[in-house]
């Protein structure tokens, strides 16, 4: 029996290249002056679903993402790898979201959706590095939730065994789906993009992408997997109130780049008389010990 497989992704900012523009005047993350990529433990998680989907055929995966439509590229990127839809939730009501307002309008579009057997993403996003958005959707589903996953070890009679890790070891639970699950970075890396995949979806687009110049136009008539699906909140029937900065109580005051430099230093070879000197340091300063 095949599974319905969700994909929780998110397009971020690369965090490495934070700079004196990286926010705007209200307190929010400025993305149109951050290259934007994949968020990586999102990656993780697809190749989870992948995995699923490999091993129960008939299964389906999608990816469903918030962002400017921009972020389709979100979706073509796990076209690329083997899934098989998606849906941009895209609209100037939503933005601004914090997790609270994020993991609302992403409940809403699941249920929009039809609800899934399996509902993954990646433990957390290094634009927030809060790990709420999964286990918010979870209750806001009323749905079970595993977090901290490593790998889905197999599915039986709609039985889930996953691999956790955890702190302090290695953790092995069952969980019946329908099911919310969120995968570490440490699982294992996402596949390649295929090139007949890459081929097949270059192209693909929602119609905010689209100009009137531009090349290939007849190609969506054609092909209509070409068009991606691109959903406002009135398309996913979500209260106003409750998505983008209206329905975020969290705000945020400042990002900055913190460079740690040494005040002093001291260079040590690897004789016994210099590894001695140094552990004696540290004891004496109560640095150790």
């Amino acid at each position: 029996m095949g599974l319905k497989i969700i994909v929780l992704a998110k397009q971020v900012p690369d965090t490495r290249n934070v700079g004196k523009d990286a926010m705007t005047a209200e307190g929010t993350v400025n993305r149109a002056a951050l290259p934007a990529i994949f968020n990586p433990e999102d990656l993780n998680a697809l190749e989870q679903a992948l995995r699923l989907k490999d091993q129960n055929p008939g299964s389906t995966v999608g990816i469903l993402t918030m962002g400017p439509p921009r972020a389709a590229e979100i979706i073509r990127q796990g076209l690329y790898r083997g899934a098989d839809t998606g849906w941009l939730l895209t609209d100037r009501l939503f933005a601004g979201a914090d997790t609270l307002a994020t993991s609302y309008a992403l409940a809403t579009a699941i249920q929009k959706i039809g609800g899934a057997d399996v509902v993954i993403g990646g433990r957390q996003a290094i634009d927030g590095d809060t790990a709420q958005v999964g286990p918010q959707v979870a209750q806001k589903l009323g749905l079970s939730q595993v977090t901290y996953a490593e790998e889905i070890e197999k599915c039986e009679n709609g039985v889930l065994t996953i691999r956790r890790h955890i702190d302090g070891g290695v953790e092995t639970v069952e969980a019946p789906m329908p099911i919310v699950i969120t995968v570490n970075g440490s699982a294992a890396p996402c596949r390649p993009c295929n090139a007949k995949l890459v081929m097949k979806y270059k192209r693909a687009n929602v119609p905010l992408e689209r100009t009137a110049d531009m090349p290939y136009a007849e190609l969506y008539a054609e092909r209509p997997y070409l068009t991606l699906n691109q959903w406002s909140v009135a398309d996913v029937d979500g209260d106003p109130e409750q998505c983008g900065l209206a329905g975020s109580p969290t705000r945020v005051k400042a990002v900055k780049n913190i460079v740690f430099q040494a005040k002093e230093s001291k260079t040590l070879t690897a004789s016994d008389t210099d590894i001695e000197g140094m552990i004696k340091e540290l004891l004496d300063e109560k640095i150790i010990g």
